[in-house]
């Protein structure tokens, strides 16, 4: 067995040990998931023949009970896991969610069960603390003496604060910035813990902002296309989606073709070339936009210069556009090498 595995199976048996009665060990392994699926309040009731404020009650005479065990030194072989999960935490930034200690400390993704050791540690051992779950936050571990759980909420809901303000993403270099910390790798751990922000590729941002947290095949095009900032032939997009950090990327190259010429932030530019339409990119054939071209100028306009316009929008060889120009319905030859509107 690896030795942090060890280190953090002593601690939960040990702190067991201090539970006299075989029902509360049983009330308390099932609350949290130590041998298996964490069960509610109703479950161990209906098993015991007991009420569900019973385990309640139980449940928190418990803790105290262990609580108490851990600051009088009453269980030995917590201290090795406290200094394990102390030292952890203060190379991640001295708070992690749960599932990220989890993974570091056992050196690869920690399963339920393993997660719910460490937060059955946590939840008594003096120099930790707990941020409990909700709509808001994901569970977390922090190191006690830098914060209980009420001063870490208010440290993530104040970086929730500081990036809708900006309504846009921010790297951590930005919002160290804005906010007193000691490294932009403790903002990183706390932001972490909010379940209404989101990061990716090294930006963070409000979780139902597409940038940062695209859901669907179109929002994921449009973070590509952003990212790149240049035009991209289809089937490039697709292979840079599948090669991406998204949770979800096995797309098919004509389904992201599909999605690209539905979606109005997407303009054709070339041959299965796109392009956003926010780079000042419009729809068109290309006599539509030598129209549209020399309408704005007002004047006549040397091939050269349409020339110039035309490629500014639209990725294309120089002999279509010049093809176009030979439109006499649509386009009038002013003198030898300048045209204007028919």
């Amino acid at each position: 067995m690896d030795q942090n595995a060890e280190i953090l199976k002593n601690a939960t048996n040990g702190s067991l040990k201090i539970i006299e009665q075989e029902r509360e060990r049983e009330i308390i392994s099932r609350r949290f998931g130590l041998k298996g699926n964490k069960e509610t309040l109703e479950q161990i009731g209906e098993m015991l023949s007991i009420t569900r404020e019973r385990v309640r009650q139980l449940e928190k005479a418990i803790l105290i009970r262990l609580q108490i065990a851990a600051e009088e030194g009453q269980i030995p072989e917590l201290a090795p896991a406290e200094k394990l999960l102390v030292r952890n935490l203060t190379e991640m930034g001295r708070v992690a969610k749960l599932s990220d200690l989890a993974d570091k400390v056992y050196g690869k993704e920690a399963t339920a069960s393993e997660r719910a050791g460490i937060y059955f540690i946590a939840t008594f051992a003096k120099a930790l603390t707990i941020v409990e779950e909700n709509d808001k936050y994901n569970v977390a571990v922090g190191i006690a003496e830098y914060g209980d759980s009420k001063k870490i909420r208010e440290r993530v809901d104040e970086i929730v604060k500081v990036i809708r303000e900006n309504k846009k993403p921010m790297t951590l270099d930005e919002l160290d910035n804005k906010l007193d910390y000691e490294h932009p790798d403790h903002i990183k751990a706390v932001a972490s813990i909010s379940k209404l922000l989101a990061t990716l590729n090294g930006v963070w941002g409000l979780a139902k902002w597409p940038s940062v947290n695209p859901k669907n095949i179109r929002d994921k095009i449009f973070v590509i296309l952003e990212t790149k900032k240049e035009p991209m032939h289809f089937s490039e997009i697709a292979r840079e989606i599948r090669e991406s950090n998204f949770k979800r990327k096995n797309v098919t190259v004509q389904a992201i073709h599909n999605e690209l010429i539905k979606d109005p932030r997407f303009i054709l530019i070339g041959r299965g070339i796109y392009a956003l339409s926010s780079w000042g990119y419009k729809k068109g054939t290309i006599s539509e936009i030598i129209k549209s071209i020399l309408e704005k100028a007002d004047r006549p306009m040397t091939r050269e210069e349409i020339v110039k316009h035309v490629l500014h929008v639209r990725k294309v060889k120089e002999t279509t556009i010049l093809l176009n120009l030979q439109n006499k319905k649509l386009f009038k030859k002013v003198d030898r090498n300048s045209y204007t509107l028919a």
